[in-house]
């Protein structure tokens, strides 16, 4: 295979503030990868809370560059299995991994999904993020985009304030994530509260380690909890069980589709409600992620949306959630 790194600063239309952190750009790794005249292409994000820069993932990738130029593609799954074998990060993996899927669905001229035995005429509608601010700017922000679901950013002392008066101005569901900045106390205040302003359920309310506290929060809360940064990895699908309603798997994080199809595999087998989440990625990483929708009950895939400017082409939201597949093989992406 031939490999190319592109770096890329993603600009957001506004400033993305969750519980810990606020950017206003996004850095980018794109990984292109090229065999029997296709190319494939793959996308990870960087990301302070787990301490990964462009500059980290671009240093994993060119220690091995050999290697992986040597490799010949045959399947997305042996590629992974030697990309684990190089102890490479989650998110280094990701691009790679992403990549080689894309590459593979062009080579055999058929999307993901339909490689995977999945049909596309029925998938979860992406909810739209509204990151933290003030609650006049979360309100612009709302109203900027008419949307059937969103997703609320909190983690301040007026979290149900803030849910109160955006609910006066749309009918549409909320999700409520909290990115780890309740106590189980005020999580389980919380929900109570927020059931009643059309919360359909609580993203990570509590720290991802904080075991007690999601035993006492499973037990009394009123709405379903999702785990986010709880569950990164496979290995952590069956401990969430006992503690959460579902699981969200970022790509990222886990280290790309190979893993998460396992993930989505077992989860459902626990009983547990599965979503995919984004991590602001572009075109790149978002038709990566619908190629998983049939497999889904949520979805968040509103990365490319939140940009002010986009790098690719590949599937397309169109108002109300409809998704346009490309009806090229893989994740049909190609960078603009």
């Amino acid at each position: 295979m031939q490999l190319t790194l592109k770096k890329y600063q993603l600009p957001l239309k506004h400033t993305f503030t969750i519980s810990r952190e606020s950017h206003d750009f996004q850095d980018s790794l794109v990984v292109c990868l090229s065999q029997d005249g296709k190319t494939g292409y793959g996308e990870s994000t960087s990301n302070p809370y787990y301490q990964i820069t462009f500059e980290s993932m671009q240093a994993e990738i060119e220690a091995i560059r050999t290697e992986l130029e040597d490799f010949v593609l045959e399947t997305p799954e042996a590629f992974h299995s030697f990309l684990v074998e190089r102890k490479l990060s989650n998110f280094a993996i990701c691009a790679l991994d992403l990549a080689a899927h894309d590459l593979y669905g062009k080579l055999q001229h058929k999307p993901l999904f339909e490689l995977w035995g999945t049909s596309n005429q029925n998938y979860p509608i992406t909810n739209y993020t509204i990151g933290l601010a003030s609650i006049e700017k979360m309100l612009e922000k709302m109203q900027e985009m008419p949307w059937p679901i969103y997703k609320i950013k909190l983690g301040t002392p007026d979290d149900v304030q803030i849910v109160s008066e955006l609910r006066k101005h749309t009918d549409a569901v909320f999700r409520v994530d909290a990115n780890c900045a309740w106590d189980a106390a005020t999580a389980i205040k919380n929900a109570k509260a927020l059931k009643e302003l059309g919360v359909e359920f609580l993203e990570q309310p509590l720290k991802a380690d904080d075991w007690d506290g999601l035993q006492a929060l499973k037990a009394e809360s009123v709405l379903p909890i999702i785990a986010d940064e709880s569950c990164i990895v496979e290995e952590d699908v069956k401990r969430c069980a006992g503690y959460f309603d579902g699981i969200n798997i970022k790509l990222t994080k886990c280290g790309g589709l190979t893993p998460a199809l396992r993930m989505i595999k077992e989860a459902k087998s626990l009983g547990l409600k599965v979503m995919v989440g984004c991590m602001t990625e572009s075109t790149v990483g978002i038709s990566a992620i619908a190629q998983l929708l049939p497999q889904l009950d949520y979805v968040d895939m509103d990365g490319a949306m939140l940009l002010k400017e986009d790098i690719a082409t590949g599937v397309q939201i169109l108002e109300g959630g409809k998704v346009i597949f490309p009806t090229t093989g893989g994740s049909g992406v190609e960078l603009l």
